[in-house]
């Protein structure tokens, strides 16, 4: 039986003549598209700088792939949608990932095998994580710092989500919040001033059963530092969610002098503070049969904490058709001297994270973390976190009104899944995409964004 991609396909009878299909095109890419994330890699340097961080101890005589170009190759099969080492096979003789990678598209030589790339995530130390760790937060705020030099405000956010495990995998432990066994990766992002876009900083895989504000106070403290050094005007605002409600993250944020919004959980002390407005809205929803919230504050000082905080509690009924009427009560910790509907409003909007989440998830699988070694799963996260850095560069390139917040998916669907054929001369590359594509014209903005010459 000859080999299934020299095979020809025959539809008889299906259309008005016959049609043949085979997979004969040698130099050509199902890919295409990936020459934009290329060339945002070439003009940014997150590649080679994350490289810079690993140490290769191979015996350089018998290196047939180097460290930089294993980097490029895992990070870009991950943005185009191939998660697994095992894609390699696949993907390997792509001549368009080639090229990314630092390779000429005719070079005969497939990229790394799964087995050479399994050995260069499981080879990967704990100090050489750590600084890639730290050499991404500070690309990402120095790159900031270069589109946003006029910022009055900084806002962190940060959160963890559940990674849910399925096999020996170390540290993953079961979660009771959660219900499963799992890892609990924390994510950071950066905003800047009232723009939507969160800008991905930080990623660290964390075992299953780890507290959210283990780790927090130094992030905060390394964050604020090298934010208050590349945005010497800017003010820093915290946003936490109640999972960090703690003794030392609040110390932190007092010993920073940043402002801050972190939820609380509700206590007997804060419900009976917020309990006259709590009945006030509920009478008034049972009245008019309508849902009906109220904003108001207190001082309230933990038995933990070192001192007495301005707490906001948002106290709402909730009135569904042929259903009970639901209490709910929400309480955030400020040092904002707003409003409490507005402070409370400021806080709402650390929500669009989970879109950015999902998009890790969902778009670039940052849970395939099904390694048996703890560090080379953590390097698989942070290899993912560098893809999303990538399409966040290429959002930046694109036209307001189309795809500057679209998606990774659809990001990858529109501009990267794009077929061409590469031909390769003495004095260029041509790569030829087919001229019936229905987002060229949004890819010339994309690649006119980037520096290219359209002609």
């Amino acid at each position: 039986m000859p080999h299934p991609t020299a095979q020809r396909v025959l539809f008889e009878g299906s259309f008005a003549k016959p049609v043949v299909a085979r997979f004969d095109g040698e130099q050509s890419s199902s890919d295409g598209g990936v020459l934009l994330l290329g060339a945002v890699d070439r003009r940014i340097g997150l590649t080679e700088a994350l490289g810079r961080e690993l140490v290769d101890s191979r015996r350089s005589w018998r290196v047939e792939h180097g460290k930089q170009e294993l980097l490029r190759q895992r990070i870009f099969s991950i943005a185009l949608g191939y998660a697994d080492q095992n894609d390699s096979a696949r993907i390997g003789g792509d001549p368009l990932l080639k090229l990314v990678c630092g390779r000429s598209p005719n070079d005969a030589a497939a990229l790394a095998s799964q087995p050479t790339l399994s050995r260069f995530e499981t080879s990967r130390t704990g100090r050489e994580l750590v600084a890639m760790g730290r050499r991404l937060e500070s690309f990402v705020i120095a790159r900031l710092r270069k589109t946003h030099r006029k910022a009055k405000r900084i806002t962190i956010d940060l959160d963890s989500t559940e990674d849910p495990t399925h096999g020996q995998q170390p540290f993953a432990f079961f979660n009771g919040y959660y219900d499963s066994w799992c890892y609990l990766p924390m994510l950071g992002f950066l905003s800047v001033d009232d723009e939507p876009t969160q800008h991905l900083f930080h990623a660290r895989l964390r075992p299953g059963t780890v507290r959210d504000a283990r780790g927090t106070p130094a992030l905060l403290c390394r964050t604020v530092r090298a934010l208050r050094k590349a945005f010497k005007k800017a003010k820093i605002l915290v946003r936490l969610d109640a999972g960090f409600a703690a003794p030392s993250v609040f110390e932190a944020l007092d010993a920073l002098r940043v402002d801050y919004l972190v939820s609380l959980p509700g206590n007997p002390v804060l419900e009976r503070a917020s309990a006259e407005p709590m009945r006030i809205v509920r009478a008034l929803a049972e009245k008019f049969d309508g849902t009906l919230a109220t904003w108001g504050e207190t001082a309230y000082r933990s038995q933990s904490w070192s001192c007495e905080r301005r707490v906001i509690f948002k106290t709402e009924a909730l009135v569904y058709p042929g259903r009970a009427l639901k209490e709910n009560r929400r309480f955030v910790a400020t040092s904002l001297g707003l409003s409490p509907k507005k402070a409370w409003d400021l806080y709402c909007q650390r929500g669009d994270i989970e879109n950015r989440i999902k998009e890790l998830h969902e778009g670039l699988e940052i849970d395939r973390t099904s390694s048996s070694s703890f560090l080379a799963n953590h390097f698989r996260v942070l290899q993912t976190a560098a893809a999303y850095v990538l399409f966040q560069e290429l959002r930046l390139r694109l036209p307001k009104m189309d795809l500057a917040r679209a998606q990774v998916g659809t990001l990858r669907e529109r501009l990267l899944k794009i077929g061409a054929v590469v031909k390769e001369s003495v004095r260029r590359i041509v790569v030829s995409f087919p001229a019936c594509c229905p987002w060229k014209q949004l890819w010339h903005e994309a690649a006119h964004g980037l520096g290219a010459l359209v002609t």
